[in-house]
C-alpha cells in the first residue's frame, strides 16, 4: 500500500507538472525566431505539375535553395522573411512567413503560371510571283562586312589556329590515352624504334630539304 500511495503522488505530480512544461515548450518555441518552411510548387493551369528547380531566394539572404524533381522543397527561414520563387518562363511568386507562428514548421503549396513574352510585331509578305523570289534570294545584298568576317572565319590559316586554342574534349582525350596504352604495350619490355637510324626517314628529309621546306617563309 505505500508504494501505491507513492506512485500516485508521482503521477499527480507529474500531470500537474504537465501544463507548466507545455507552457514553457510553447514559450521556447514561440521565442526561436528560425522555423522549416517547406512546401511545393506547382503548375497554375489544370494539369498541376510540379516544377523542378525553382529558385528559392530569401529576401535577407539571396538564393537559400532549389526545388527538387517534384517541386517539392525545405528550407531555414525567420518569421517575417519574404521568400520569392523565381524560375525562367514562369512569373515570380512571393509569400510572407507570418511572425505570429508557434510551430516550428510552415507549409504551404505555390502556384506559379506561365509568363508571356511580347515579341516585336513581323509582317510578312508573299511576292507576287515565285520567280521574284529565286531572283530576289540569289541577288541579295550582302553587307561588306558580314561577307568579309564569313570569309576571313573560314581561312585555313584561321580554323587551325582556332583548333590549337580551343581544348581537347573527353572523347579526343579518352582516344589519345588509349592510342597512348597501345603503344606502350606493343613495345612492352622492348626498346622502341628509332627513326633517326631509318634509311626511308633520311630520305624523306633530304628531298623536303631540296623542295625548301626547311626555308624561313616570309609573313604576308
Amino acid at each position: 500500500m505505500p508504494k501505491l500511495k507513492f506512485f500516485r503522488s508521482l503521477l499527480l505530480g507529474v500531470l500537474a507538472l504537465s501544463p507548466i512544461l507545455s507552457h514553457a515548450q510553447a514559450k521556447k518555441l514561440a521565442e526561436n525566431p528560425y522555423i522549416l518552411f517547406t512546401g511545393l510548387v506547382l503548375t497554375a493551369d489544370d494539369s498541376l505539375r510540379a516544377l523542378p528547380y525553382v529558385a528559392i531566394k530569401n529576401n535577407r539572404r539571396g538564393l537559400i535553395g532549389y526545388t527538387n524533381e517534384v517541386g517539392h522543397f525545405d528550407v531555414v527561414v525567420k518569421k517575417g522573411d519574404t521568400i520569392w520563387f523565381t524560375q525562367a518562363e514562369k512569373i515570380s511568386e512571393w509569400h510572407v512567413i507570418p511572425d505570429t507562428l508557434t510551430a516550428n514548421k510552415y507549409h504551404v503549396i505555390k502556384l506559379m503560371a506561365q509568363d508571356t513574352i511580347d515579341l516585336p510585331v513581323i509582317f510578312i509578305r508573299a511576292l507576287p510571283l515565285k520567280t521574284m523570289f529565286d531572283h530576289d534570294f540569289v541577288n541579295a545584298d550582302i553587307a561588306d562586312d558580314m561577307e568579309t568576317r564569313a570569309n576571313k572565319n573560314m581561312e585555313s590559316e584561321v580554323l587551325k589556329e582556332n583548333m590549337k586554342l580551343k581544348p581537347a574534349d573527353a572523347k579526343e582525350s579518352q582516344q589519345l590515352l588509349a592510342q597512348t596504352r597501345a603503344n606502350q604495350l606493343y613495345y612492352y619490355k622492348q626498346a622502341p624504334p628509332q627513326n633517326y637510324l631509318s634509311p626511308l626517314v633520311w630520305a624523306q628529309f633530304i628531298e623536303a630539304w631540296k623542295r625548301g621546306d626547311f626555308k624561313k617563309k616570309n609573313k604576308k
